[in-house]
């Protein structure tokens, strides 16, 4: 019951940013009649929500953080919203890698959870600056001998465990890789992928240069949103995964501009 009570506040807590991020403000009151729960309970959410930075709570409701385009939620504020979604795109995601291949993942939640997913790919090799990334590739290793070979960059980490920076950016420019996947804080038509921090910017260029082809892994609730800083064009990404939530204008303009663009349990364009 605790378990499915706790699923139960994330997908609130996810539809409520979703609302912000839409409508840069929301009301207590008609989350109360969206929601079908107490004045209270919204309160509760949006309490927690402000408190990973993510909202800023006013008078009768919450707006989106203030200059919210340098803002940089933390990994674990990012790793609680919209998990459905993240678990569909990777395992669509994953089915892009073949065996034997070498694959780099960047930083953020979504990536994170296509690295999970590859974890039982044969002869494998990843490339990561994420350092939940690497913890997750270094424990499946320690666990099984055949597990991937985990190569990880170094560099100075960010507010979501990335690590970024010129010591981050020598390491990858000397590799080449097979396939990235490559996540965004945000993406929107003609500001292409970006990301609040130029630092991590910089650093996924460099992913980017590395890779002989980038798979894009972003779910529906960040479309439309554009970061501080760009990192990559669309019309880079040569296939863009995401979920069934992107809606269907979203989806046209992605299909324009991207190689192939995957819903996860849906279409290929």
């Amino acid at each position: 019951m605790a378990e499915q009570a706790a699923q139960l506040a994330h997908q609130r807590r996810a539809l409520i940013l979703d609302a912000v991020r839409r409508e840069g403000a929301v009301r207590v009151a008609d989350l109360v009649g969206q929601l079908g729960v107490s004045d209270m309970t919204v309160r509760r959410d949006l309490d927690v929500l402000a408190r990973q930075g993510l909202v800023e709570k006013v008078h009768g409701g919450a707006v989106a953080p203030a200059g919210a385009s340098g803002h940089e939620p933390g990994f674990e504020a990012k790793s609680d919203l919209e998990g459905e979604a993240k678990a569909a795109i990777a395992e669509t995601a994953a089915t892009l890698v073949e065996p034997g291949s070498v694959v780099a993942v960047s930083g953020g939640t979504t990536a994170h959870a296509v690295a999970a997913r590859l974890l039982g790919v044969p002869r494998l090799t990843i490339v990561t600056n994420s350092l939940p990334v690497a913890e997750l590739v270094w424990a499946d290793g320690r666990s099984r001998g055949d597990a991937p070979t985990l190569l990880l960059t170094g560099g100075s980490p960010t507010p979501s465990a990335a690590l970024v920076g010129p010591l981050a950016d020598l390491a990858i420019g000397s590799l080449h890789v097979d396939l990235l996947f490559l996540g965004a804080h945000g993406v929107a038509q003609g500001a292409g992928l970006t990301t609040p921090n130029l630092m991590e910017a910089q650093t996924n260029r460099a992913l980017v240069a590395s890779a002989r082809r980038v798979a894009v892994v972003a779910d529906h609730s960040k479309w439309g949103v554009v970061g501080l800083s760009g990192f990559a064009a669309l019309h880079q990404a040569d296939w863009f995964v995401t979920d069934a939530g992107l809606p269907t204008a979203a989806r046209a303009a992605l299909a324009e501009e991207v190689g192939e663009l995957l819903v996860a349990g849906g279409e290929r364009r």
